[in-house]
């Protein structure tokens, strides 16, 4: 089990957003949430990837209690063991396709040159090697959201958290990341939450959850 949340609660003043959700995720399986705006599904996804704490329930991430962490002890785990992928890419503009990937692995304080060559795999992986030395502005929305994925990636992560990752892609380049995603399980055993209001990349998950009334369905 690569995730296990139980009895997870959220308020923010005297709204509940979320009301004792239970979630598990085994490796190499893709989970979509669905559900209306403001239903929560954002607010739940950060705090399964420990953007964000839970005011009650138990959150587990390959075995580890994320409440017995330290803060410092808490970003290092997230580091190494977290990738995330955001419907705005969040590139640096002023660096290169491999300078955005090669991001996490630095903080990790990895060898530049093993870090660099993962990079590079991954970006010709992902179809990119004609980019290499582009600049965020001189790729296409898809092509980004592709570095931006392979960022995700560069640190070997259990699980990649996904937050309408097809939100500011066309129709093409939305199928194109919803064929990547399984691409990705299928030869990695990578496991992915995503949220989405996309159904065409609900449908191709494992299993599609409905975020409703503070819990998930």
């Amino acid at each position: 089990m690569v995730l296990k949340a139980n009895n997870i609660h959220k308020s923010y003043g005297t709204l509940e957003i979320l009301k004792g959700v239970n979630l598990e995720v085994r490796r190499g399986e893709i989970v979509s949430i669905v559900g209306k705006s403001g239903a929560g599904k954002s607010t739940l996804l950060h705090i399964l990837g420990t953007l964000d704490a839970a005011d009650r329930g138990e959150l587990l991430i390959r075995d580890t209690p994320i409440r017995s962490l330290s803060a410092k002890q808490l970003a290092a785990f997230r580091n190494r063991h977290i990738g995330f992928v955001f419907q705005f890419h969040h590139l640096l503009p002023e660096f290169t396709a491999v300078e955005n990937v090669c991001i996490p692995g630095f903080i990790q304080k990895r060898a530049t040159s093993e870090v660099k060559k993962r990079a590079e795999e991954l970006l010709r992986y992902l179809g990119l090697a004609e980019r290499l030395t582009h600049k965020p502005t001189e790729m296409s929305g898809g092509e980004q959201q592709r570095v931006a994925v392979a960022r995700a990636l560069v640190n070997q992560p259990d699980i990649i958290f996904a937050d309408e990752p097809t939100g500011n892609l066309d129709s093409m380049a939305s199928q194109d990341l919803h064929r990547l995603l399984r691409q990705l399980r299928d030869d990695y055993g990578q496991a992915f939450v995503i949220v989405t209001h996309n159904k065409e990349l609900a449908d191709l998950s494992d299993r599609c959850l409905e975020m409703k009334d503070g819990l998930l369905v």
